[in-house]
């Protein structure tokens, strides 16, 4: 049987893996991939207090899951504008390295 601790040590360990790809790489799509793993990590949390959080008459409260969605599409216009401006970036600089991109202005 999984239990809510199950998912929360999985969740966990996706959120560690994600901050550790942001602490470590240098590449800025790698970051932003981290960022998104670190996202969805949270998401899991949610969805797992969601289903084992059982209300009066004994039924899941889906409000957190509800609020998963939400999440999932600003996650989606950020990854649309987040890959647009490193797309602009590497026109400009000709690098996705994060130490070469030392200001924001072009």
């Amino acid at each position: 049987m999984i239990t809510l601790g199950d998912y929360l040590i999985v969740s966990g360990i996706l959120f560690v893996i994600g901050f550790a790809g942001v602490l470590l790489r240098r590449n800025i799509i790698i970051i932003f991939m981290a960022l998104e793993l670190m996202l969805n990590a949270a998401n899991l949390s949610l969805v797992a207090f969601s289903r084992f959080r059982l209300g009066p008459d004994g039924l899941p409260n889906y409000n957190a899951q509800v609020l998963v969605f939400f999440i999932i599409t600003v996650a989606a216009a950020e990854v649309a504008v987040g890959l647009a401006i490193i797309v602009a970036l590497f026109r400009v600089r000709r690098t996705t390295h994060v130490e070469d991109i030392n200001t924001l202005k072009f």
